[in-house]
């Protein structure tokens, strides 16, 4: 089973409503509704719960600074939740979380 938290919403929201030139698909608020509809169709979309404790945990634990604090709250999220397996396409992004295993959708068939 495949899961989605709110995070994975938000940055997919970032990333297809961000002008084509810097990076992202230019998509309008209707047509990224739209898309995020779609998506929620597909996965199972965890309930949002309170990460405060989990997440700073993990951030003081890993000495994470940077952008990299939102990859820790997907992480708090998972951790919350008892997911151990991260679908990603940026393996060394979560390679420091001893919790979860991070796995590159190129090596499944």
């Amino acid at each position: 089973m495949v899961h989605l938290g709110a995070q994975n919403l938000v940055e997919f929201w970032a990333v297809i409503t961000r002008p084509a030139d810097e990076n992202g698909l230019g998509f309008t608020t209707e047509q990224a509704i739209a898309e995020v509809d779609a998506v929620k169709q597909l996965f199972v979309l965890l309930p949002e719960v309170p990460l405060g404790d989990v997440w700073e945990r993990l951030v003081v634990a890993y000495r994470v600074s940077g952008k990299s604090t939102h990859d820790a709250r997907l992480v708090a999220a998972m951790v919350t939740h008892g997911i151990v397996r991260l679908l990603t396409f940026n393996i060394q992004d979560f390679t420091r979380y001893r919790e979860i295993a991070a796995i590159d959708p190129r090596t499944l068939a």
